[in-house]
C-alpha cells in the first residue's frame, strides 16, 4: 500500500498547485450555484417593477458571477493540468528509476509491449485521478455543502430534501456506476496492455511475419483483441450512461420537491415569491458541480487498476542488491567463479555449480545448448544478476561486495542484439565515451574493421545509421557495436553469441576480428557455436551441461521439471 502511496500523493512543490486548483474549482462551482441563484431572485424580483436601485446589486452579482465562473474555471483548468503533469512527471521519473535496477534481469517475464503500456498508458491514469476524480469529487462536495446550508436557511425542509439528493449523488450513485464498471475497467487495463504488447511485437516482427504469411494469422488475433477491448469499453460506457441518468433524476426530482415544498410555504407566508424561485432553480445549479461524479466513479475503478499494475511492476524483487557501502574496486582483473548457482526471479537455478577461471588477459570459451545458462553467466558477472549460492571473485573480492556501475566500469558486454540508436553512427560511439575525440573515434573503427566503409561514407561519422540500426548489415551493426564496446576501455569483454544472426563466413571473420582486437584484455566468448572461433586463439574451452536435463535428472523425471 506504501508503494500504491507512493505513486499518486503529490511532493510538497505540487501540493500548493493542488490546493489552489481545488479553490479555484470550488469558486467557479460556487460561482455557478450563485449565478442562478441570483439570477432567478433578480427576474422575479423585476417582475414586480420595484425602484432600479433595489435591482443593482443583483445586477452587478450577476455581471461578477458569469464572469468569475469562467475566470475560476480557466484557472482551475491551468493550475490543475499544471500540478497534475508535475505528479505525472514525477512518478515517471519514479518508476523509471525503479526500471533501471529491475533492467534487465528483473524485467523477464514481461512482455515489451506490456511493459511499455504500463510506463504510459497506465502511469496516465495519474492525470485521471487528480483532474477527473480527486479534484472534481472535492469541489462537488464543497459546493453542494454550501448550497444545502443556503436551502436550509430559506426552508429546512426544502434544504434536508437537496441534502439527501447530494448524499445519493455523492455516494450511491458513483458507488453503482464503480459497481458496474468494476470487471470492465479491470479487464480495459489488461486489454490494452494486451493491445500494445501484440503491436510493439508485430511490427518489429513484420518482415517475418510477411515472409512466412502470417499477416492473416496476426490480423485475426488484433481482431480478437480488439473485439475483448470494445466489449469491456461498452460495459464501460453504460456504466456511466446509467449514473448520468440517476444523476439528472436526484437534481431534477429537488427541483420538484422545492417547487412542492415552497409553494406550501408561499401559501403559509412563510416564503416570498423570490424566494421560491431560488429554492426551485438553485438545485439545478448543481447539475454542473455533480455532474462529472458518476465518471470519476468509474474512473476510480480505472485508475486504481492500472496503478495496481504499475505497482506489480515496482513491486517485483530486485535481482540486484547494492551493498552499503560498497567496498572498493580492485586494481587486479582476476576472475574465479566457484561453485555458482544462479537463477531468474523464482524460476528454477538455470547455472548450478558452474566452476570457471578467467584469469588476466587469457581467452575463455563457454559452450551449451540454448538454455544452458550462457547469458545467465554473462548477467551475473555484469551485476544484472546476483548469485544464489557461490562465488564470482574479482581479484579476491566478491563481485556482490562491489558497486554495479563499478563492475561495468570494467567487465563490457556484446550480445547478439547489441542496440544501434537511430542516430548517426558518431553518436552511436559517444555512449560509450562522451568526451572521444574523432580521432579515437576513427581509432575504434579501425580496430573493429570498419574504418574503411565509414571513410567511404559521404559523411562519414555523421551517417544515420536508421532505426535499430536498419541501413547497416548485421556484420557491420555487430562491429559498430563491438567499436563501442572497444572505445569504453573495459578490461574484461563478454562476447554472448556475437555472432548469432550471421552465416559461417562472416561469423568467422567477425570473431577472428574480434580476438584480435581485443589485445590484452579477458575475453569470454558465450557462444554454441565453438568452431567459429579463430583456432590460433589460444582459448580455453568450458562446456555447460543442459539446464533442462540437470533440472530433470535431479528431480527424477522430466515430468517434474
Amino acid at each position: 500500500m506504501s508503494t500504491f502511496l507512493e505513486l499518486v500523493l503529490p511532493n510538497r512543490r505540487v501540493a500548493p498547485r493542488l490546493a489552489l486548483a481545488l479553490l479555484a474549482g470550488v469558486l467557479a462551482c460556487a460561482s455557478a450555484v450563485a449565478l442562478l441563484a441570483t439570477s432567478a431572485w433578480l427576474i422575479t424580483t423585476a417582475a414586480a417593477q420595484p425602484p432600479v436601485l433595489t435591482l443593482l446589486v443583483a445586477i452587478v452579482a450577476v455581471r461578477a458571477f458569469g464572469v468569475g465562473r469562467g475566470v475560476f474555471r480557466y484557472v482551475e483548468r491551468l493550475v490543475a493540468h499544471d500540478a497534475a503533469y508535475r505528479v505525472l512527471g514525477d512518478t515517471r521519473a519514479r518508476i523509471t528509476s525503479r526500471l533501471a535496477e529491475l533492467a534487465p534481469a528483473g524485467l523477464t517475464s514481461l512482455r515489451g509491449g506490456d511493459l511499455l503500456a504500463r510506463l504510459v498508458l497506465d502511469v496516465d491514469a495519474v492525470l485521471d485521478l487528480w483532474l477527473r476524480v480527486v479534484l472534481p469529487v472535492l469541489a462537488a462536495a464543497v459546493t453542494a455543502t454550501a448550497t444545502v446550508a443556503l436551502l436550509t436557511v430559506l426552508l429546512p425542509a426544502a434544504g434536508a430534501t437537496v441534502a439527501v439528493a447530494v448524499g445519493v449523488a455523492c455516494t450511491l450513485v458513483p458507488w453503482l456506476t464503480a459497481a458496474t464498471a468494476r470487471t470492465a475497467q479491470h479487464a480495459m487495463a489488461g486489454a490494452r496492455g494486451e493491445m500494445s504488447a501484440a503491436a510493439t511485437e508485430t511490427l518489429l516482427s513484420a518482415a517475418d511475419i510477411v515472409a512466412y504469411h502470417g499477416v492473416d494469422d496476426v490480423l485475426a488475433e488484433f481482431t480478437a483483441a480488439d473485439a475483448r477491448l470494445a466489449r469491456a469499453e461498452r460495459r464501460s460506457a453504460w456504466s456511466v450512461g446509467l449514473g448520468g441518468a440517476l444523476l439528472v433524476l436526484c437534481v431534477g426530482g429537488t427541483g420538484v420537491a422545492g417547487l412542492v415544498l415552497g409553494s406550501s410555504a408561499v401559501a403559509r407566508g412563510e416564503l416570498s415569491g423570490p424566494a421560491l424561485a431560488v429554492l426551485v432553480l438553485t438545485p439545478l445549479a448543481l447539475a454542473d458541480a455533480l455532474g462529472g461524479i458518476p465518471l470519476a466513479g468509474q474512473l476510480a475503478i480505472r485508475v486504481r487498476a492500472s496503478l495496481r499494475r504499475v505497482q506489480d511492476l515496482l513491486a517485483a524483487p530486485l535481482p540486484v542488491v547494492e551493498p552499503a557501502p560498497p567496498a572498493p574496486l580492485p586494481t587486479g582483473r582476476h576472475v574465479q567463479i566457484h561453485n555458482l548457482y544462479a537463477g531468474y526471479a523464482e524460476g528454477p537455478d538455470v547455472l548450478q555449480g558452474l566452476d570457471l577461471d578467467l584469469p588476466p588477459g587469457s581467452r575463455v570459451i563457454v559452450t551449451g545448448p540454448s538454455g544452458a545458462g550462457k547469458s545467465t553467466l554473462a548477467a551475473v558477472l555484469l551485476r544484472f544478476l546476483d548469485p544464489r549460492r557461490g562465488q564470482v571473485l574479482l581479484d579476491g573480492v566478491a563481485l556482490t561486495s562491489l558497486a554495479a556501475d563499478d563492475v561495468r566500469s570494467t567487465i563490457g558486454l556484446l550480445t547478439q542484439e547489441s542496440h544501434v540508436f537511430d542516430t548517426s553512427i558518431e553518436e552511436n560511439l559517444l555512449l560509450a565515451r562522451p568526451d572521444a575525440t574523432e580521432q579515437q573515434l576513427l581509432e575504434v573503427l579501425d580496430r573493429a574493421r570498419l574504418g574503411d566503409f565509414v571513410a567511404g561514407l559521404p559523411r562519414g561519422l555523421r551517417t544515420m545509421v536508421g532505426e535499430h540500426g536498419a541501413r547497416l548489415s548485421g556484420g557491420e551493426r555487430q562491429r559498430l557495436a563491438l567499436a563501442r564496446l572497444l572505445l569504453a576501455d573495459v578490461d574484461i569483454l563478454i562476447l554472448d553469441e556475437p555472432t548469432e544472426h550471421l552465416d559461417e563466413e562472416t561469423a568467422r571473420g567477425m570473431l577472428a576480428d574480434l580476438f584480435a582486437a581485443a589485445g590484452p584484455r579477458t575475453v569470454l566468448l558465450l557462444t554454441h557455436r565453438p568452431a567459429l572461433a579463430p583456432p590460433n586463439a589460444g582459448a580455453v574451452a568450458h562446456r555447460l551441461p543442459d539446464a533442462k536435463a540437470v533440472c530433470e535428472a535431479e528431480s527424477g523425471g522430466s515430468e517434474s521439471a
